[in-house]
């Protein structure tokens, strides 16, 4: 009797080692980091690296810029795989060629020709580091900014950033607050506050590059794009708005319906709207049932992985660039090469511009008034 006894117990004992070392709490993350790479003093402030999780989801976000360092998500057989691009450690962070890696972007986001706009009879002049104009709130916009963190958990990270009055020209304090969240049903939400004690233009956003296969897996071109508007902005050969947005019917930039994004592409060399944006590199006018409203925004698929990402947001714009300046100088975490197209951004904003286009929604804030945005990405396979 005892020797049977013990037969189950020692049954019993295996199971409960089994259980235990087959647990999700012990299984490998995907994402490969350490933080003491990040942790650097810069500009006199503290940098460091976070990690979220939540879901199927993980996450990693530096206070550098408030970049989203990883993201990694689940293909239809449950693998995961990194699908935001960036690098192993702060240095690589500030030697890039690319400068915008997964950051948050402002205080305007996308371009303002010439480098000045006018706001209650001032001129103000601005810093033009993309040729004659300026992009991204300028070379210390946001992004080459380290943020104070707020609060930290295990699915939220809360960042904040005072932009001085006269920062890369622009006016007014600008006090900002920007939180990462990851929901249990694989959604990753950015939402972005602000305040400031003088009227200046405000227009957020985050630029990760996203590659639904992984980093380092190759083309974007094979994705399948959905982008629900009926217009988009043409630019001209600076990518400044001509000044009207236009159907995308019976154009290369219809996605109404989703298509493969090289099938537009193949009309690069006709298209003179392509070929100004070496690509595309475009405001597409989300259809908005009223302004302000959380509607969806774009829908992407990689065929192969089955791995979908669709995008939500209060924003009237979302600006799609298919990685046309990438040249593989750049090496990511994944240890491959950063090349052309291999990447793509779709940024929830306002249109570029927006201070000098009076035809455009005003991107203003004034004392008194909130800024307040939301953006929702959320992940989810196609079998």
């Amino acid at each position: 009797m005892m020797r049977i006894m013990k037969f189950f117990v020692a049954i019993l004992l295996s199971g409960f080692f089994f259980a235990c070392t087959t647990s999700p709490d012990t299984k490998k993350s995907c994402i490969q980091l350490d933080a003491n790479n990040f942790k650097k003093t810069i500009d006199g402030k503290q940098n460091d690296l976070y990690f979220l999780k939540n879901g199927n989801i993980e996450m990693a976000v530096t206070n550098f810029g408030g970049r989203i360092v990883s993201l990694c998500v689940p293909d239809k057989d449950g693998k995961m795989a990194d699908v935001v691009l960036g690098f192993k450690s702060i240095d690589e962070y500030l030697n890039a060629k690319e400068a915008f890696h997964g950051a948050l972007i402002g205080r305007v986001g996308n371009r303002i020709a010439k480098g000045q706009f006018q706001l209650d009879s001032v001129t103000y002049v601005l810093p033009q580091n993309n040729g004659v104009n300026h992009l991204h709130g300028g070379p210390k916009g946001f992004h080459n900014q380290v943020w104070e963190t707020k609060s930290v958990t295990d699915t939220s990270l809360v960042l904040t950033y005072l932009s001085a009055d006269g920062e890369m020209g622009y006016p007014g304090n600008l006090e900002v607050e920007v939180t990462y969240s990851l929901s249990p049903n694989n959604e990753m939400t950015i939402d972005y506050q602000a305040v400031t004690d003088k009227s200046t233009p405000v227009n957020l956003t985050n630029h990760a590059y996203f590659n639904l296969g992984g980093e380092g897996s190759g083309t974007i071109n094979d994705h399948v794009l959905t982008i629900f508007a009926d217009q988009y902005t043409p630019v001209d050969e600076t990518l400044i708005p001509l000044g009207e947005n236009v159907p995308v019917e019976g154009t290369v930039f219809d996605f109404r319906n989703g298509k493969i994004i090289s099938e537009g592409l193949a009309f690069q060399e006709t298209d003179i709207q392509l070929k100004n944006g070496s690509g595309y590199d475009h405001n597409f006018v989300l259809n908005k049932p009223e302004a302000g409203q959380m509607t969806q925004a774009a829908t992407v698929v990689e065929p192969l992985s089955g791995r979908r990402m669709d995008i939500y947001t209060e924003e009237p714009g979302i600006q799609f660039y298919g990685g046309n300046f990438f040249d593989g100088t750049d090496t990511g975490k994944s240890g491959s090469k950063l090349n052309y197209r291999e990447s793509l951004a779709l940024e929830t904003q306002h249109f570029p511009d927006s201070p000098n286009q009076e035809l455009f929604p005003s991107v203003i804030l004034h004392p008194g008034e909130t800024y307040h945005t939301k953006t929702i990405f959320r992940f989810s396979v196609e079998k």
